[in-house]
Order: C-alpha cells, then structure tokens, then sequence
C-alpha cells in the first residue's frame, strides 16, 4: 500500500482556496497542511472536551462583549457537568431562538453527558469552553484565543476535542 498524497490527507482538499475565491479579502491563507491528528485510544476509554463559538457560558459570568468592533478574544470555561438552566448566551451575530428553546441544539451539553454516561465516550473533561465567533482578527484569534483554548484543554487532560461552530 503506498502512503497517502498530501491531498489525500486532508479533510477538505482545497477549502482554503475555495474560501478565498468565494470570498476575496476574507484575509484566510493556509500555506501548510495540518495533518489530522489520530486517537490513540478507543474512544470509549478517552476523555473529551467541546469547543464552541456559540457564546454559552453560566449564569452569573462576565459576559462577552458582543459590541465590541473587533470581536472579543476571551473564552468561558463552562462546567462539564453543567445543566442548560444553569447556562446562558451572550451572542449577537446569530438568532439565539431556537438555542434558548433548548440549548442543545447549538451547544449539545446534555447530549455529550449521555454519550459518557452510556460509555460512548470514555469521560468529559471539567470543563467545555466557549467563545463568541466574531472576531475580526484572525492573527490575534489564533495567536490568543486559540492558544489559550488550546492550552486549557490540555490542562484538563483532554484526549479529543469535539469543536463546533455557531
């Protein structure tokens, strides 16, 4: 068998090209292919975390600041073990509607519970975290707010990292 091509590799051969011909001036480049990262476990031995850019944090936190011209590049831990009635979204940028309804349906908290309780999934981390998706610099977001997510998760022994967008 011979090894894989570097496009082979890739989730999405050619997104970041796509990305900036839809959208010029989207300040998007990816010059190197990250390669997808295998479990060297069986997932129902690993712990995971969930990232998300919904805005969801608890009750009672400072909120993100949803005015702010160029985003915030902050992040909430929000407790793994946490119910939806004790969680709120600070969010602008999408209709929260349906996610006040029933906040799974942006950020799967209950869902993710009972995957670990089933024994799906080994265990969740303490924590998930949280963002707001509105951020205008795309350097500082990866250099900040992607670094420090980063390496929270990495403190909470995370062994697979669920993200979701909002």
């Amino acid at each position: 068998m011979t090894a894989p091509s570097e496009t082979q590799r890739q989730l999405r051969p050619g997104l970041w090209q796509t990305v900036n011909e839809r959208y010029p001036g989207a300040m998007i480049s990816k010059s190197d292919v990250v390669p997808l990262a295998r479990l060297d476990k069986p997932l129902e031995a690993a712990r995971l975390t969930f990232i998300s850019s919904a805005g969801v944090q608890p009750k009672g936190t400072l909120p993100f600041d949803v005015v702010h011209p160029v985003g915030d590049y902050t992040f909430r831990r929000v407790p793994s073990d946490a119910s939806p009635s004790d969680l709120e979204i600070h969010q602008l940028k999408y209709p929260t509607d349906g996610a006040s309804r029933d906040l799974n349906v942006i950020f799967p908290i209950e869902r993710l519970q009972a995957l670990a309780a089933e024994r799906v999934i080994g265990s969740l981390t303490r924590n998930f975290f949280s963002f707001i998706g509105y951020n205008m610099d795309p350097e500082r977001l990866e250099a900040t707010l992607a670094e420090d997510i980063a390496d929270a998760t990495v403190a909470d022994h995370a062994d697979i990292a669920l993200l979701a967008p909002a």
